[in-house]
C-alpha cells in the first residue's frame, strides 16, 4: 500500500514515514501543496495523509482538488486544528478521518488501517470513467476535469474521447471515428470537421506536460493515456 504523507514538520513527517514503513506500507513524503500536486499527478496512492496548515496553501483546499480528480482516494487529516468546525469541514470534504495532534502512534496506525480497508472496498472506476490523476473524464455525467478545472466539452468531443479511451493503445481509424459522430441535425460530419474537432479537443485536454492523443498519419489516432 502506497501512502502519501503531506506534512511540513520535517521531524513529524520522518517519524510518520518511519512508523508506516516499519508496518509494511510504502510512504512518499511531501512538505507542501506544490510537491503533493506533482506527486499525485505522476503516481498512484492508496491513501493521502495531509496536514491542514501547509506553507504554500491549505490542506482543505488541497483535499478539494484531490477529490475532484481522484474521488476514490482516501484522505486523513492530521492537524493541530481541533475546532469543531474544522473537523466538520474535513469530513464534509470527503475525508475518511480527522486526527488531531498530539496523538498516540498505535491508534494512528490502526486508523490508517481502517481507512485503507474502507478504500479497498471502493470498486475500480467504472467503464464510463477514465482518469490518470490529472485528467478525469466521466462519460456518464458528461463532465471533464483537467488539473482540478472543469472543462467545457461538446457532445461530439465526448464521443471522440469515449471511442479513443475504449481503444487505448490501439489505432482507431478516422473512418471509424466519422461513423461515431454527427452534427446537431443528425447529419454525419466530414473529414475536415473531424480534424478541426480533434484539434480543438486536444487544446482543451492537453498541455506541455500531458499529451493524450497521437496522430498516425494516413490512418487515425491512438489514445496514449499520457504515455508517449
Amino acid at each position: 500500500m502506497r501512502i502519501l504523507v503531506i506534512e511540513d514538520d520535517l521531524a513529524l513527517s520522518a517519524g510518520l514515514c518511519f512508523e508506516l514503513d516499519s508496518n509494511g506500507y510504502l510512504t512518499v513524503a511531501a512538505y507542501n501543496c506544490r510537491k503533493a500536486r506533482q506527486l499525485l499527478q505522476e503516481d498512484q496512492f492508496d491513501l493521502a495523509i495531509m496536514d491542514v496548515n501547509l506553507p504554500d496553501g491549505n490542506g482543505f483546499d488541497l483535499c478539494r482538488e484531490v477529490k475532484a480528480i481522484k474521488p476514490e482516494l482516501p484522505v486523513i487529516f492530521l492537524t493541530a486544528n481541533d475546532l469543531e468546525q474544522d473537523v466538520l469541514s474535513g469530513f464534509d470534504l470527503g475525508a475518511e478521518d480527522y486526527i488531531t495532534k498530539p496523538f498516540n502512534m498505535q491508534i494512528f496506525l490502526r486508523r490508517v488501517e481502517v481507512a485503507l480497508r474502507r478504500g479497498s472496498k471502493v470498486t475500480a472506476p467504472p467503464a464510463d470513467r477514465w482518469t490518470d490523476g490529472f485528467l478525469l473524464l466521466d462519460f456518464g455525467a458528461l463532465t471533464a476535469v483537467r488539473g482540478g478545472e472543469k472543462l467545457s466539452i461538446t457532445p461530439n468531443e465526448y464521443k471522440l474521447l469515449k471511442a479513443l479511451t475504449e481503444n487505448a493503445g490501439n489505432i482507431i481509424t478516422r473512418q471509424l471515428l466519422l461513423e461515431r459522430l454527427w452534427d446537431c441535425d443528425g447529419n454525419f460530419i466530414d473529414d475536415h470537421t473531424l480534424t478541426v474537432t480533434m484539434n480543438r479537443l486536444r487544446a482543451k485536454i492537453e498541455n506541455d506536460a500531458h499529451t493524450y492523443i497521437k496522430t498516425i498519419r494516413g490512418m487515425g489516432y491512438i489514445w496514449t493515456g499520457g504515455k508517449q
